[in-house]
């Protein structure tokens, strides 16, 4: 196996020949954060081999299947990344009603506390965390729940932080198309207290917000709503 350098892989990053479009099965491939739906039959099959290529990883690991603890270790671990902590790439986005805006209710609407559970694209560690979203309306709100189940569904990929807030502004903003619109996630990333640098957990913190609309335009708005989730 040919190890590339830095400069050769920029040279064939984009090359079907060393990065091909399909699995080896014929589906398509897409990016870790991506979502495309699958079929029942496609999810048993997906189990099916995610369970033996871990088996193979405990073998190369040199971890004995005969110790109790690990015995149904890849079929556990196959369940985990197919059907929960990358769920979000195989399933439809939950169904989102949303309703008339029949007060023309035009202040900040503001949703705390919402549970940001991801994984790290690069490393594979989790990203655990909040989501903050506040909005002014349009002519549509939305249950305050709904949002709760849209950052799930974009949470459960393999993500960068970064994008993962801007995916979920994509879709807000096309859904409700509000006049306002923020995205705030405050994080902590395993891939640098678990590995790396090994970061003290209570500071490896991180903080991304994103501004659509009234909110990026008009600075007296933005800061209000800033200094009502500061704490």
């Amino acid at each position: 196996m040919h190890n590339f350098n830095d400069e050769e892989l920029d040279e064939v990053i984009n090359s079907d020949e060393v990065f091909p479009k399909l699995s080896h099965l014929g589906y398509p491939l897409f990016d870790a954060n991506g979502n495309l739906e699958i079929t029942e039959e496609e999810n048993l099959e997906m189990l099916s081999l995610v369970e033996k290529k871990f088996i193979e990883i405990l073998d190369i690991l040199r971890i004995s299947r005969n110790d109790p603890n690990s015995a149904n270790t890849p079929k556990r671990i196959a369940k985990m990344y197919v059907n929960e902590l990358f769920a979000g790439r195989f399933s439809a986005p939950p169904k989102t009603t949303i309703f008339p805006n029949r007060k023309k209710v035009d202040e900040l609407i503001i949703s705390k506390g919402i549970t940001v559970m991801s994984l790290c694209s690069h490393h594979w560690q989790p990203i655990t965390g909040e989501c903050i979203i506040g909005y002014i309306p349009g002519d549509y709100v939305i249950g305050l729940s709904k949002f709760n189940r849209i950052v799930d569904w974009f949470s459960r990929r393999g993500q960068i932080q970064e994008e993962l807030g801007e995916q979920i502004a994509d879709y807000l903003m096309d859904l409700l198309k509000p006049r306002a619109l923020a995205v705030v996630i405050k994080a902590k990333h395993y891939c640098i207290i678990a590995r790396g640098v090994n970061e003290v957990e209570d500071k490896a913190l991180m903080i991304t917000s994103v501004m659509r609309g009234l909110m990026m335009d008009d600075v007296t708005l933005r800061h209000e709503f800033l200094k009502l989730i500061e704490n």
